[in-house]
């Protein structure tokens, strides 16, 4: 019964995660704190390796298949250790959609496999979202989880 119970409150912290995770990106999305895109946050990173606070790997099922994003995963990946950059993947690319407003405002898709939240704002650096997403990222670490998983659930 306590394994059970042990479970339902892991779940349960993980769907609160989640959600703290869409408030974060909602938030730094309004404060044009967000780069969109694999080959933009490479960019990001490489022109201020400093710039980040976040970076979210986002892929669906369909994506599993795609060597050429894995490569760029595992390149990312390689660059947030060693610049010590909190780094989650996801699942819920149509929900990652609905929270970027991308379905409504835009006619072509963009890629949102990669997604950095950047510290150019004050007001993000202070988000006490943020900083629970950070402390389930450094948790996951002392746990040797080195890439945390979380699911978005459409709404």
């Amino acid at each position: 019964q306590f394994a059970c119970v042990s479970v339902q409150c892991n779940i349960l912290r993980m769907e609160t995660i989640s959600q703290t995770l869409e408030h974060v990106l909602v938030t730094a999305h309004h404060q044009n704190c967000l780069t969109v895109g694999v080959y933009e946050s490479a960019k990001f990173l490489n022109e201020y390796p400093d710039g980040a606070v976040l970076c979210v790997l986002a892929f669906d099922e369909e994506d599993e298949d795609d060597a050429a994003l894995q490569i760029h995963f595992k390149l990312l990946q390689a660059f947030c250790y060693d610049n010590y950059l909190d780094i989650l993947r996801v699942t819920g690319m149509r929900r990652l959609a609905q929270l970027l407003e991308e379905t409504s405002n835009r006619n072509e898709s963009r890629d949102l496999h990669c997604i950095l939240v950047t510290n150019t704002s004050e007001q993000i650096l202070q988000c006490e979202a943020l900083q629970q997403v950070a402390r389930f990222c450094e948790e996951s670490r002392h746990r040797y989880e080195w890439l945390p998983h979380l699911e978005l659930q459409d709404r």
